[in-house]
């Protein structure tokens, strides 16, 4: 096994993962003539509000005051979808973005604020609109590019209707459950036709690929974010795009949308981590429960570990996933609530905030790298794709829940304070009456967090000698609970729905 080495910066960060169409517009892209939806007008599947890269550049010192200090992009580059998973530019941000220049603004301002700033990189697939593809759509097998993408040789050799653009029959072929490679004559991601699927054995697609990734980290991207990451099922192309990589900054991150366990990925020479959905689905599981609407279900290859849980079965199911891998990569691994890919976490748990308060809890005591999905900060709802990438209501700031706001904010302080938080051992202490209780522990930092799920009020004894305390004073850093310390057990009153962290201050 390599040595595993992930990026430093990345176990002290706090992400804010921003959809760019839907975050904030500047006012300031050479485009502005062209016609948007309306910003507070709900999304649609396939409409544009108009948000760019400048407006992020706007926002910078409220992400800074929240104590964000990295951010992920959805994909930026040139794309004829509002999401921009359809590239068919590998070298040019989405001019309706702001362009390269756009780009160069914000890692500028990014970088002279100590933010870093992580780029979505979809390799796996391209849009029909990408120029290798349409070559092959004008001259069939002639085409230089024949080899860059999958194609049927019936339709190469004109044999069948040809284009990207189904006809009525291919469409019902496609309904009825063919694949794209006999419907259309050419493998799509999800038998998708907008989305053609790359052939990454051709070596001048590896290249190709490998070659657009070193650009934009050598532009001054500090990482990738690699879409379903999986689908490209080749050790070697991952493998070689890390070295490709890494060779020019050793500390870019590299982190892929792999939704279920993924120690095959994260051995030290592929990735640095993966977006942590066990952990999402875990604590849907804990802090919603049975609550959960069924699209829950719906949404990524998690589904099939969505389950309720009580309090032993997530401090269980927490030990599982700590356990799956090595201590360097569960420092770094990227964990979330909810995503673009999501419902909003607050939706699924029926508008009910001490779900999400307890989840960021959760996120901001646990290890690995939290994230925040754009908007959940000030209570932004949203359900399955379009709706949970709904605008940033910047110009309704009366409708924030300014509580949640500001609750964020002291939690990710809490977080930035206390290296144990951030970088210590992690101890399972107690679960049990609905309550879990862990600790976290680097030198003399340590703490005691605990959740109370239940919908009354508990009190609990939690054997801490684990931690060192035997005897003191605990301090409340968060939450209301009253707590004493004898003989190392702990006797804590907490009331329901809420969350303790505590440090002793026998120190």
């Amino acid at each position: 096994m390599p040595n595993i080495l992930t990026p430093d910066w990345v176990k002290d960060a706090i992400f804010y993962q921003i959809f760019p169409d839907r975050f904030a517009r500047s006012g300031r892209s050479p485009l502005n003539g062209l016609q948007f939806e309306a910003w507070d007008t709900p999304p649609t599947t396939f409409g544009f509000k108009g948000g760019d890269l400048r407006g992020i550049v706007d926002r910078l010192d409220y992400l800074k005051e929240l104590g964000v200090t990295a951010l992920y992009l959805n994909p930026i580059f040139a794309s004829a979808s509002n999401h921009r998973y359809h590239t068919y530019d590998y070298f040019t941000i989405d001019p309706l973005l702001g362009g390269n220049a756009a780009l160069r603004e914000l890692l500028d301002e990014a970088h002279a604020r100590g933010m870093k700033v992580v780029l979505d990189g979809v390799f796996n697939h391209a849009s029909r609109g990408l120029w290798q593809f349409n070559h092959v759509l004008e001259t069939g097998a002639a085409s230089p590019y024949v080899d860059w993408f999958h194609f049927n040789p019936e339709f190469l050799r004109g044999k069948r209707a040809w284009g990207a653009y189904p006809s009525p029959e291919q469409q019902e072929m496609l309904r009825r459950g063919a694949s794209s490679y006999d419907a259309l004559g050419y493998h799509a991601w999800w038998n998708l036709p907008a989305l053609p699927k790359f052939n990454t054995q051709t070596p001048a697609v590896r290249e190709f690929l490998f070659e657009a990734a070193e650009f934009w980290i050598k532009f001054g991207a500090d990482g990738w974010r690699l879409d379903v990451a999986s689908e490209i099922d080749d050790d070697s192309f991952w493998q070689e795009f890390r070295r490709r990589v890494k060779a020019i900054n050793p500390e870019a991150y590299i982190v892929g949308e792999i939704w279920h366990e993924s120690q095959h990925w994260l051995q030290g020479d592929q990735f640095d981590a993966v977006m942590n959905y066990l952990v999402t689905g875990a604590l849907l599981g804990y802090l919603i429960g049975e609550r959960m609407g069924a699209e829950a279900y719906s949404a990524g290859d998690y589904r099939r570990y969505l389950r309720p849980l009580d309090a032993t079965g997530f401090a269980e199911r927490i030990d599982y996933i700590l356990g799956l891998y090595a201590p360097e990569i569960n420092q770094t691994q990227l964990n979330l609530l909810d995503s673009h890919d999501t419902p909003r976490f607050l939706t699924l748990a029926h508008g009910d905030k001490s779900a999400l308060m307890l989840g960021w809890v959760f996120l901001m005591t646990y290890p690995g790298a939290p994230c925040i999905y754009y908007g959940d900060e000030i209570g932004l709802e949203g359900g399955p794709d379009p709706d949970c990438r709904r605008s940033f209501p910047w110009q309704n700031q009366s409708g924030w829940d300014k509580n949640l706001l500001a609750s964020l904010r002291e939690l990710i302080a809490l977080r930035k304070a206390h290296p144990a938080l951030r970088r210590g051992e992690y101890l399972r202490l107690f679960a049990g009456q609905e309550v879990v209780a862990f600790g976290r522990a680097l030198n003399k930092d340590s703490l005691l967090v605990v959740l109370n799920a239940a919908r009354e009020p508990r009190d609990i004894q939690i054997p801490v000698a684990g931690l060192g305390w035997e005897n003191g004073k605990p301090k409340t850093l968060w939450g209301n609970g009253s707590i004493s310390l004898r003989d190392g057990i702990i006797n804590l009153h907490l009331g329901p729905r809420e969350a303790g962290m505590f440090k002793n201050n026998g120190f």
